[in-house]
């Protein structure tokens, strides 16, 4: 009887463990403000090559094998040697007229991990690992060829319409350098300059990212949210604190920004209802989780969630100076009016 008892309570305690979620991980006592709070300061790196979504082919897959995770991280690794041989360096003359290419891999800064808990997925709601259902008739930029509410042109976080040359606004905020590509919010690893440092007040707390050097300033005195009829490009944030987690809640944005963008290549849907809910908790001295909830019911059919750990970073954030000496807007601009002006002639 006895042995039967420790058998129901080893039953049990495996039956709850295996409930724990994902993101569940043992904290330890992290530096602390003169005010009791958690100090969340510093330079944050967020980049991780765990993917947002879990692969189609490891769909009934939650946790990589350490072997399989030693392999991404060999074959990161692998691309980024590669990427600083100089054959990946261009010696042929430029194409007239056609396509000069883009971004190599020498520009990119992806990370040489996955996360710790090796995860195949940011997203741990749904179960899946996988984005919701999005509505029917949902603007969709980028993305796949098969899908018909797709505009083809690749956006840069959003553009109304598709690509044109008629004025800068024609073109995505992150080309204007008015959003950048990963840095939300909310926030999902991208490209490159992946880190934001965090200033921290009693009454306020700054998040600064470094791509396009956009900064959050967020009340914490209980103040109201903005009038539904101020719009802005990050959303209006309000945050308080839930123990020795910070939440952050954002709403107001644009209907000219997206209500979400996996990746640097896609978006989804405009802001225009989305209410976005951040946390922001230390785990331990080098390690903060960062974890956000999109919840825009007009954009997907359900609300979904993502877990992302940040390491204090290594070095300090320098300013993104995203237009000084980039004359990429001015030459695209005037290469259209050229063409204008031949089709006239012609």
């Amino acid at each position: 009887m006895r042995n039967q008892r420790y058998r129901v309570v080893i039953l049990l305690l495996l039956f709850v463990g295996l409930r724990i979620p994902l993101t569940a991980q043992p904290i330890t006592e992290s530096p602390r403000l003169p005010d009791g709070r958690p100090d969340l300061q510093g330079v944050w790196d967020f980049r991780t090559l765990t993917p947002l979504q879990r692969p189609t082919e490891r769909a009934d897959q939650g946790l990589l094998t350490a072997e399989e995770a030693a392999e991404i991280e060999a074959n990161a690794v692998k691309r980024a040697v590669e990427a600083d041989q100089p054959s990946e360096v261009r010696t042929e003359p430029l194409p007239v007229g056609g396509n000069v290419g883009g971004y190599n891999n020498y520009w990119f800064d992806r990370g040489a991990t996955v996360v710790g808990d090796r995860r195949t997925s940011l997203i741990v709601e749904p179960m899946d690992g996988r984005l919701p259902e999005t509505r029917a008739g949902v603007l969709h930029q980028g993305g796949d060829d098969s899908d018909p509410a797709r505009i083809p042109q690749r956006p840069v976080r959003f553009r109304v319409g598709g690509i044109a040359s008629d004025g800068p606004e024609d073109r995505g905020l992150a080309e204007r350098c008015l959003l950048g590509f990963n840095t939300g919010p909310p926030i999902v690893p991208g490209g490159y300059n992946q880190n934001i440092q965090i200033f921290q007040t009693d009454t306020h707390v700054v998040i600064l990212n470094e791509m396009v050097h956009d900064s959050r300033i967020v009340p914490l005195d209980g103040r109201a949210q903005l009038p539904d009829s101020v719009r802005q490009w990050m959303g209006s944030s309000r945050g308080r604190w839930d123990g020795d987690t910070l939440v952050v809640e954002t709403m107001n944005f644009t209907n000219n920004t997206s209500s979400f963008s996996p990746s640097v290549r896609t978006s989804i849907g405009t802001g225009a209802t989305m209410r976005l809910t951040e946390r922001f908790r230390r785990l331990d001295a080098d390690t903060l989780l960062y974890e956000f909830t999109v919840n825009d019911l007009s954009s997907f059919a359900t609300p979904f969630t993502a877990a992302l750990p940040m390491k204090r970073g290594a070095a300090p954030v320098f300013e993104y100076a995203c237009h000084e000496g980039n004359y990429g807007m001015q030459n695209l601009l005037a290469g259209a009016r050229v063409e204008e002006n031949i089709g006239k002639e012609q």
